[in-house]
């Protein structure tokens, strides 16, 4: 008797980019993820869809405040993983700093996007700017 492997096949679905230049920005930027992660077929771990969430919050939140004041966020998806790609005006990579525990001046996010994704790339734009890919493992 021969043995049967099921499988369940990806649905591709276009990438999903959106631009923000304020702090209001970046709630829409978890509300595309949220939306984008919702449409995938099949869908991901709830916990891996909220990690991502996280993820392009801390991201659009550093564009934001430390990039330069405006990002374009790129949402992509393949059988093996989710990707946030997002970009903004200011070339300097991104720098560990000490979190500040009293302050509430911020030094959290970088580490945290470090830990929670699988990858992280920052590629330099032709002329200014950067863009920081993120990569997540679609199940965890």
């Amino acid at each position: 008797m021969t043995d049967t492997d099921t499988t369940r096949t990806f649905t591709p679905r276009a990438p999903v980019r959106t631009e923000g230049d304020s702090p209001c920005g970046i709630a829409h930027a978890r509300d595309v993820t949220r939306a984008f992660v919702d449409g995938l077929d099949p869908a991901p771990a709830a916990e891996t869809a909220e990690t991502l969430v996280l993820v392009v919050s801390e991201l659009t939140t550093n564009a934001v405040r430390h990039g330069g004041g405006r990002y374009t966020l790129e949402l992509t998806a393949t059988a093996d993983s989710l990707n946030a790609a997002v970009s903004d005006p200011d070339p300097t990579p991104p720098r560990e700093r000490t979190p500040d525990l009293d302050g509430g001046t911020g030094g959290f996010g970088w580490p945290m996007v470090r830990r929670l994704t699988s990858r992280v790339t920052v590629t330099a734009l032709p002329g200014q700017g950067k863009t920081i890919h993120a990569r997540l493992p679609r199940q965890p």
